[in-house]
């Protein structure tokens, strides 16, 4: 089993939570390699080889299409790989798919780049910006009300429990780093306890290196 362990390259950051969460779900064995970005671990060659733009996390499966090995890097990649591989909360049906995807890619393409500069202006910048806090901090609302209102008769975004759940989850379990007030977003709050209540997003949510 060792030799088909999939190559795990992670940090504590919700990136990183989105892909282990999807690894546990799918019950594939996996070993971590802890990438530290604090001491810079993102640009060292050999991660760049399997992760060009130095972020992680990325994943390198022995057991590849055709049985040859693969890297995948890109959190939406990899949640996307995981599922095609594994059939685990990812449809098979096309309509299925693209109901899942385009929550996946509004997650990539907007609350997460949004959440972060939000966790960016409000926590850690040296220099407070007003305009940038306000700025972010309001669209990070506005994507809150974009998920509330897309909750509503659904139990999961995409109708089933899939990858976009996966993906929105670690992000929006950082809510108050946000400026957010989870309460007025009751459905997003509902949504939070039953997709935190499943045992592979408590293993997967593990601060746990190893």
């Amino acid at each position: 089993m060792a030799d088909k362990m999939i190559d795990f390259y992670f940090w504590t950051t919700p990136n990183g939570y989105k892909s282990r969460i999807m690894l546990e779900e799918c019950g594939l064995p996996y070993r971590i390699h802890p990438i530290d970005i604090g001491k810079g671990d993102q640009f060292k060659p050999d991660f760049l080889a399997i992760s060009p733009n130095n972020k992680i996390p990325a994943i390198v499966d022995p057991d590849g299409p055709g049985g040859k090995p693969i890297s995948v890097f890109e959190s939406g990649a990899i949640l996307q790989y995981l599922g095609r591989k594994t059939g685990v909360a990812y449809p098979q049906d096309e309509r299925g798919r693209v109901e899942v995807d385009q929550w996946l890619f509004w997650q990539m393409g907007g609350l997460g780049p949004m959440a972060g500069q939000a966790h960016h202006f409000r926590l850690f910048s040296k220099e407070k910006i007003p305009y940038a806090i306000e700025r972010y901090t309001t669209e990070v609302t506005r994507l809150y009300g974009v998920f509330e209102r897309a909750l509503e008769g659904r139990d999961f975004i995409a109708g089933a429990y899939s990858i976009a759940d996966i993906a929105s989850y670690p992000w929006m379990m950082r809510w108050e780093r946000q400026g957010q007030v989870l309460s007025a977003f009751p459905n997003v709050s509902a949504w939070m306890e039953r997709v935190g209540a499943r045992p592979a997003v408590k293993r997967g949510m593990s601060e746990a290196l190893k």
